[in-house]
């Protein structure tokens, strides 16, 4: 779609700059105010721009290494309209047109790599979002459904505690029961509460269990079955206070998910545990991934390393990975269901029901639909038909009745007859004999 740009407010677009202000407050701003999209302008080079650089030197504007991340500070359910972040040195060019008063158009345009016939995607999250939740419990069909044709990679996010400083100089854990391997690895409390409950060591000893989980019963395919089954389990057991880390808890999830918890636990020893002063490789791993990610946001999921943005549903997900695919070689179960209108039932049946999708119908429906239509308007054609008949006799009738039908009574003299025999008579007699 192609739309008009204007910089002032209220407009078809808003045209921001990006200053301290988060991005969710100023789309929330331009869409209360009538924008139907929101385009932020850095203000702002890459430092890796030399151009750029140049063109604003001498100004108040240090350059940065990255560009900011445009992304829900969880604050943006309620936002609606599109938004887009440019990058300062193309934002400058449309600037110049705008402040010389000519108009601008923007294609706003989302778009997937499509390299090949099989997609890449995965997610980051922690065994305690809460945001991911549903999203885990549910996908599963979906990887299934796709098979070979996508490649799944569940990633944990650990912070690093070297970096946040939770090991002190002489090597102790800084953080508490945040961390493990003396203040290594560490994640956030999930209920705020270091005394009792869950704590962030526990989160981080969750995480190197699915990573051991995803390494044996899912690395191999990209599907991973037990993997899903294991943490639905988990989500349904064992997911509160009193059990997050219940051995028998785990045990009895081990046990539904068909997962084998001795090698489960003995790759969690060798990779280098969580108790001793030492690096894990499996952690270590996963905090080079994020960094080299650049995620900032959980839970965040990438499709042909493109991040989605917005909610994490199943069924936009979904839709992303069937859009990763190379023309024509989109999978059969992306034809059937990418449209359907029940997408749950449809990835478990390998059929949209009636096979009807959100902008078409059957055929079936569609003749059932034009034959009800004709005979609803031929029985209300029939009605008006006799109706109107009717109507039109009982006229005729009161019509005839007002006149006074003289007959012949043999002596040459005409009577009157009485109207209502005439009538009845349906005027076949004349109105004078």
């Amino acid at each position: 779609m192609v739309f008009a740009l204007k910089r002032i407010l209220g407009s078809i677009f808003y045209f921001s700059v990006f200053v301290t202000c988060f991005s969710c407050s100023k789309v929330r701003n331009a869409q209360r105010a009538g924008a139907a999209g929101v385009i932020i302008a850095d203000n702002m080079c890459l430092c890796s721009d030399s151009d750029c650089v140049s063109a604003n030197a001498g100004k108040e504007l240090t350059c940065q290494t990255a560009e900011p991340i445009m992304a829900d500070d969880g604050s943006g359910a309620d936002i609606s309209v599109p938004s887009f972040l440019m990058f300062k040195s193309d934002a400058d060019l449309v600037k110049a047109e705008l402040l010389a008063n000519h108009m601008v158009q923007i294609e706003m345009q989302w778009a997937l790599p499509r390299p090949d016939d099989r997609v890449e995607y995965d997610l980051w999250s922690v065994p305690s979002d809460v945001m991911s939740r549903e999203f885990l419990k549910s996908f599963k069909p979906y990887a299934v459904a796709l098979g070979e044709h996508a490649y799944f990679t569940p990633n944990q996010y650990i912070y690093d505690g070297i970096r946040s400083h939770c090991q002190g100089s002489d090597g102790m854990n800084m953080c508490f029961n945040l961390c493990t391997n003396n203040g290594r690895y560490c994640a956030t409390d999930p209920d705020n509460d270091l005394d009792k409950g869950i704590s962030g060591a526990d989160v981080v000893k969750e995480s190197l269990r699915r990573i051991c989980i995803w390494k044996h019963y899912g690395e191999s395919d990209g599907i991973g079955r037990e993997w899903w089954d294991y943490v639905a389990e988990f989500q349904h057991r064992c997911d509160s206070p009193d059990y997050f880390m219940h051995d028998d808890c785990i045990k009895d999830v081990y046990k539904h998910s068909k997962v084998d918890g001795a090698v489960i636990d003995r790759c969690m020893r060798d990779s280098g545990g969580l108790e001793t002063d030492a690096t894990n490789s499996f952690l270590e791993l996963a905090l080079g991934s994020q960094t080299q990610r650049g995620v900032v946001v959980l839970p965040t999921a990438f499709v042909n390393n493109v991040a989605l943005r917005g909610a994490l549903s199943p069924s936009a997900v979904f839709g992303a990975i069937c859009s990763g695919f190379l023309d024509g070689t989109e999978p059969q179960i992306c034809q059937q269901c990418q449209k359907c209108g029940n997408q749950d039932e449809c990835i478990k049946t390998s059929h949209c029901s009636g096979a009807a999708s959100s902008d078409s119908v059957s055929k079936h429906t569609f003749v059932f639909s034009l034959f009800m239509i004709t005979a609803a308007f031929s029985l209300a054609a029939f009605y008006h038909w006799k109706k109107t008949r009717e109507d039109m006799r009982d006229q005729v009738r009161g019509i005839l009745a007002e006149y006074m039908p003289l007959e012949d009574q043999g002596d040459g003299e005409m009577t009157q007859g009485s109207p209502m025999d005439f009538a009845r008579q349906g005027g076949s007699a004349g109105l004078i004999s």
